[in-house]
Parts: structure tokens; sequence; C-alpha cells
């Protein structure tokens, strides 16, 4: 909250001194710095001053009302939650506080429990809402666009600042969508080779005929089309880093290659006769287990062993606590920006249902699903009905621990269908299963896409 030292800062107003004195000792003993007035007048003069998280004002007092004081922090204070108390509880009453931007309305008598559960929700709505607004471009430590201050992306950071101080090799592993390149290009740019290029290369994406080609280059007549000499790939990240992404999608023939590259470091252009030196660091990536492709010998175990001398692993978005909130301001803040629109407002259920979904497609579903949400909303605030179907589970909701393990695997396939739009082999790769076994599994339970 406001200080390291305490839970939060806490303005107390009422008219009775022993309430007041309950609500010190209460607070204080849960390790909240609390501060008391006995009317508006003398709370508005401490607001002036003194920074406050949360107000707790009792409704009916001499001279101005705390309904009074609430309209007063509403206009004059953005960043406050307020929460009344009162011996006249009426259903009107409540209604009317909560308009008028009341957190919570608590009936007198309360007891220390109920104080507490109300306190802590307007505690932890302020922080919610601190940590969504916050932009983050103001993030510390974000090298590269690696958003996050969860201690999962601490000791990610750690990783690369370890990695970037030497030439090794390095494989990056992580579900489809962590941001494993970003990784990379932070690890280069942090480096000694920052200077010179950075290449990416998707080798799923280059077909098995070309990959030779396109990585050491050719000479011209090497093959009909060649009708220049060329550079690959290796050779334009000279003195830098290339960035093998899905290097399980290398062929067997080009894996033997990739071998020699890494031993000699030497490349030979298609065609040529000699090989020629290269410097160039070599990052790798994959979504898939290679010791497990080793095994079944669908990827050379000496080309495994050469990739494998630095492993940094990125953690997929579900363990990264509350990470998911930056990285949505961030979103949001980007592409308001690239509309023209004025930055989309979301509801604290939809903040809560974006904190509680499982991402199985990680920051690209996240950043997909944002951008969908500012280009289809029709007004500023954003609300549950808003996200996709398959999200309104998880708005405010709790983990249900009496389902099954069937239960929960099914509901897993599901989710991780609708947030790829029922592509199953795209589903099939995040879920690390063939499309096969999940054909089986979808049978019984009659699984479509959305």
């Amino acid at each position: 909250m406001s200080t390291p030292s305490d839970k939060g800062r806490i303005l107390a107003v009422d008219d009775t001194s022993s309430t007041l004195e309950l609500l010190q000792r209460n607070l204080t003993s849960q390790g909240y710095q609390v501060f008391t007035a006995p009317n508006v007048a003398d709370a508005i003069r401490l607001l002036e001053s003194t920074p406050i998280d949360l107000v707790i004002t009792d409704l009916k007092m001499p001279g101005a009302s705390g309904m009074d004081l609430i309209r007063h922090v509403r206009e004059n204070f953005k960043d406050m939650e307020v929460m009344m108390i009162t011996g006249y509880p009426t259903i009107e009453g409540a209604v009317t506080a909560v308009k008028s931007g009341a957190e919570d309305f608590l009936a007198k008598p309360f007891t220390d429990e109920e104080l507490a559960a109300a306190v802590q929700r307007a505690c932890e709505k302020l922080q919610r809402r601190r940590m969504a607004q916050a932009t983050l471009f103001h993030t510390p430590h974000s090298p590269q666009g690696l958003i996050g201050e969860s201690e999962a992306m601490q000791k990610l950071r750690h990783a690369i600042a370890k990695a970037a101080t030497t030439s090794a090799t390095v494989l990056i592993t992580g579900e489809s969508g962590t941001g494993k390149e970003l990784v990379a290009r932070a690890i280069h740019y942090s480096s000694a080779r920052a200077a010179a290029a950075f290449v990416p290369v998707n080798c799923g994406a280059i077909p098995e005929t070309l990959q030779e080609s396109e990585l050491f280059g050719y000479l011209k007549g090497a093959f009909t089309g060649a009708t220049e000499t060329r550079n690959g790939f290796f050779q334009t990240a000279e003195a830098g880093s290339i960035f093998l992404d899905e290097i399980s999608e290398t062929s067997s023939s080009m894996q033997v290659k990739l071998l020699r590259v890494l031993q000699d470091k030497e490349v030979r252009k298609v065609g040529a006769t000699t090989s020629q030196k290269v410097d160039v660091r070599i990052l790798a990536a994959t979504n898939k287990d290679l010791t497990a492709l080793v095994k079944k010998e669908a990827f050379r175990e000496d080309l495994f062993y050469r990739l494998n001398v630095i492993t940094i692993a990125v953690p997929p978005l579900r363990e990264r606590e509350n990470d998911v909130l930056l990285l949505a301001n961030y979103f949001v803040t980007k592409f308001a920006a690239e509309s023209g629109k004025k930055t989309a407002r979301f509801s604290d259920e939809v903040w809560q249902a974006l904190k509680n979904y499982y991402w199985p497609g990680n920051i690209r579903e996240l950043e997909n699903l944002l951008q969908r949400l500012l280009v289809m909303a029709d007004d500023e605030m954003i609300e549950v009905v808003d996200l996709p179907a398959h999200m309104h589970f998880s708005a405010g909701s709790s983990k249900n621990l009496q389902r099954t393990l069937a239960e929960v695997e099914i509901e897993h396939i599901r989710n991780v269908l609708a947030s790829v739009d029922g592509n199953k082999t795209r589903a099939a790769e995040i879920l690390g299963i063939d499309r096969k076994t999940l054909r089986e599994k979808l049978k019984p339970h009659t699984i479509k896409a959305p």
C-alpha cells in the first residue's frame, strides 16, 4: 500500500470516541496505520496533509454527514477507498452510500472479524486498481519488454543477466505464447554483442527443402532459381546472435548441419565446396520437450546436448501471480494509442476474471483478447459480459476442489479450444499432445469448437 512498513493507511471518522478507539485498536493490531477524526471538517483537513488509502466514516454526525465526506473524497481524491459504518442500517441508506462511492456498508454493532474482512476487501480492491492502472512503461527492470514483478519474473531476469555475460549457447523453453523471443532479445541486447544484429528465424515456417539455403546461403547457379549469390541468416548475424525458434521443427539432415556449425563455427553455402567461419551466438527455443523427442529419436541427442549449455525456462502466465494485471494494462494502453481511442476502463469483476483465468495461450492469448475487447467495445467500460463465454466462469469464482481429475482435464481442454477458436492443431500444441490423442479425449465428451 502506501508504505512498506504497514498494510495501509486508514482514516477513521466518527463522533463517538469509543468507536474511534475500537477501530484504532483493532486495525492497528492487524498491521494498518490508523488516523482518527471526530468530524468531517477535521477529516478533510487531515486528508489534505496525509496520504490515506481507506476512509472509514460514520453516517450520522453533527454538522456534515458521512455521505458528505464520501462525496468530498470521490470528487477530490482519485486513489482512495471509502467504507461507511452506521448504527442506523437501512437498504436505502446502503444503496445511497454505495452509489455515492462507498466501497462497503458495515452496520453497528459489528464483530472484529466483520470489520477485518470489510477492510481487507476495500484494500484489495484499491491494490488491484493501482496495479491495473500502473503504466507498464514505468515498470522497473523491464528489459526489452519483459513486463512483470512476480517472483517467477525476477528469477527469469536473473537468468537472463547471467546468460548475457557469456557467449554460450542458450536453449529457451516454455509454452507457446510465453515470450521466448523477448527473452532471446533481452539476452542479446544485454550482452557484448548488442551493437551487432539479432536475427530471429522461425524454423517451423521454413519448408524443409529451403532450410539449408535460408540458414547458410547459396551460390549463384546452385539450384534452379538461384540467380545470384546470397548470404544466409547465419552470415547476416555475423558478430551478433541468431535466434532459432521452434528448433524441434528442423529436419534430420538440417540437425546434422547445425551440429557442425555449433562444433566448428563454420557454415557452407549451398553449391560451395568450402566453408566459411562465422562468429555468431546461437539462441534456440522450443515449446516441446526435447528430452522426450530425443528418447523417441525424433531429435538428435548430440545436437540437444550442444544446444543445452544454458537452459532458461520461461514461466507460463498462470504462474506469474499478479503480472497478468500489469500486462493487461500495458496492452490496453498500447492498443488505445494505436487506434486513437480513449483507454478503456475495466470493471473490478473483469480484472478479477483476468486474474483468475488459466491462460492456456499465455501472453499471446491475453494480448489478442484485449485487442479484440478494445475494437469491439461499444463504450469505455468493459464488463464481464464483454468477455468470451469461456472466461465467465472465472469472474469472482473460487477454485472448486471437489471435481475429479477427469473433470478438470476436460474443462482445461474446453478452455484451450476456446482460446484458439477451435483450432485443434494449435490446441494440441498447447496441451503438449498430438492431434490423435486430442481426438480420443474429445470423443466421450463431444467437446466442440466454439
